[in-house]
């Protein structure tokens, strides 16, 4: 997120990763990276040394979902050398939220989401998805619920005097209720088709802002919060949009299935910030334009 989170101190921060993974740390960084979790850097006496993350609890994730998955990851990682996992104790409870902490690694982010290294990544993903799954990986299971345009609906039915983007958001979900309806419909339908599919371990977000470049020139995946053991379709998407899903050969409907998942999860989860009170920050204006986009791309 592009803000520091409200009500959390720095220096509860700073005593966590004291506490759990880096007694000799000397000062976190909020690091505006990232959306839908907050991230630091923890500094020890030699310089940056842990990406710590502070993730929300709620629908979308529990400590137990958290630990299941990054422990999973931290298996893959001694297998496979492109998984950077975060390290033990996997993730603790903080606050309300859960934190965690990976090795800092000395590289730039490889892109900013599409993928650039499109035959890299193939080999890359297609040895994750030939991988066994480590006893205990989080299994997939469809995200959005079977009635969510009439949830929308109820939630519509007042005006959104909430701020500066509730007008805006509430008017460009009413023009795409049934577009929102007619998408659940075709989303749960292939949901019963994955259930026929070969399932393997996928990462779920395996863009370029989820891969950092070392200087040795190798690109690794980070953010494992997502690992689940899935259709490996739920890796591909980037792909099919960069016109070479030659590479990959997915079954085009499973393809479909998880780029309506993204695509209505994230109507939801925008639905519910723009009918909240909020002030224009940055990451509300990050977050109107993902929304809008979502609702009017084809």
């Amino acid at each position: 997120m592009r803000e520091a989170p409200v009500g959390v101190a720095p220096a509860d921060v700073l005593a966590a990763v004291r506490r759990h993974w880096l007694p000799g740390a000397v000062a976190v960084t909020h690091l505006p990276v990232g959306f839908g979790a907050h991230h630091w850097r923890a500094d020890g006496p030699g310089g940056p040394a842990l990406f710590v993350t502070l993730d929300s609890l709620g629908a979308r994730h529990d400590l137990a979902g958290l630990r299941a998955a990054y422990s999973s990851a931290a298996a893959l990682a001694e297998r496979l050398d492109f998984v950077v996992a975060p390290l033990v104790p996997y993730v603790v409870a903080f606050g309300a939220g859960a934190l965690s902490a990976t090795p800092w690694l000395p590289g730039p982010a490889v892109g900013d989401g599409p993928l650039t290294d499109l035959e890299g990544d193939a080999v890359v993903l297609g040895r994750l998805h030939e991988a066994a799954a480590p006893a205990g990986t989080p299994v997939w299971r469809p995200l959005v619920p079977a009635d969510l345009a009439d949830r929308l609906r109820d939630r519509l039915a007042v005006p959104w005097d909430t701020g500066p983007h509730g007008p805006t958001a509430r008017e460009a979900l009413l023009r795409h209720l049934d577009d929102v309806a007619r998408w659940t419909r075709d989303y749960h339908r292939l949901a019963e088709e994955a259930r026929t599919r070969r399932w393997v371990p996928t990462h779920g977000e395996p863009h370029t802002r989820n891969q950092v470049r070392l200087p040795d020139g190798r690109a690794v995946l980070v953010d494992w919060e997502s690992l689940k053991v899935a259709p490996r379709e739920r890796d591909l998407r980037g792909f099919v949009d960069a016109g070479r899903a030659d590479l990959v050969d997915p079954h085009p409907p499973m393809v479909e299935l998880f780029d309506l998942e993204w695509r209505l999860d994230e109507v939801d989860q925008y639905a519910a910030w723009f009918a909240a009170p909020h002030t224009g920050t940055a990451s509300d204006e990050v977050a109107v334009s993902g929304l809008l986009a979502e609702l009017e791309r084809p």
